[in-house]
């Protein structure tokens, strides 16, 4: 059996040799100026599609660069003045509380003392009668 299987194993390569043997005198072969044509086109198609590329890359750059950055930079300083702006009103509205805090206390002691007065005054009233 070994043998057998053997042998149809050697037919079958025997067969896929001389079936592709076949097919490759089938095939039609470029002449020498067709293959210098086609591998022209080929390399000058490279070059432009390398030439397309670089000159992407280097605008994008450039727009990384010189654009996004910038408005990155404008993002920072507007978000760093805001911080700035809501610290100044922090200590504004801070000052605002600690004099309204003064006057408030400054009024209660004049609404003392004026409540102190006037039985002062009530007292002098009186004896002028």
């Amino acid at each position: 059996m070994a043998k057998q299987e053997k042998e149809k194993e050697n037919k079958k390569q025997k067969h896929f040799w001389k079936d592709f043997k076949a097919e490759l005198k089938k095939v039609i072969w470029p002449t020498k100026k067709q293959l210098t044509n086609n591998t022209l086109v080929v390399v000058a198609m490279v070059l432009v599609t390398t030439v397309i590329v670089l000159i992407l890359d280097l605008a994008f750059e450039a727009l990384n660069t010189y654009g996004i950055n910038k408005v990155k930079h404008k993002v920072q300083d507007s978000i760093s003045a805001n911080v700035d702006e809501n610290e100044d009103n922090s200590e504004n509205n801070k000052d605002e509380e600690e004099n309204n805090n003064e006057e408030s206390n400054q009024e209660t002691d004049s609404n003392s003392n004026e409540d102190n007065q006037e039985p002062v005054e009530n007292n002098q009233i009186s004896e002028q009668q």
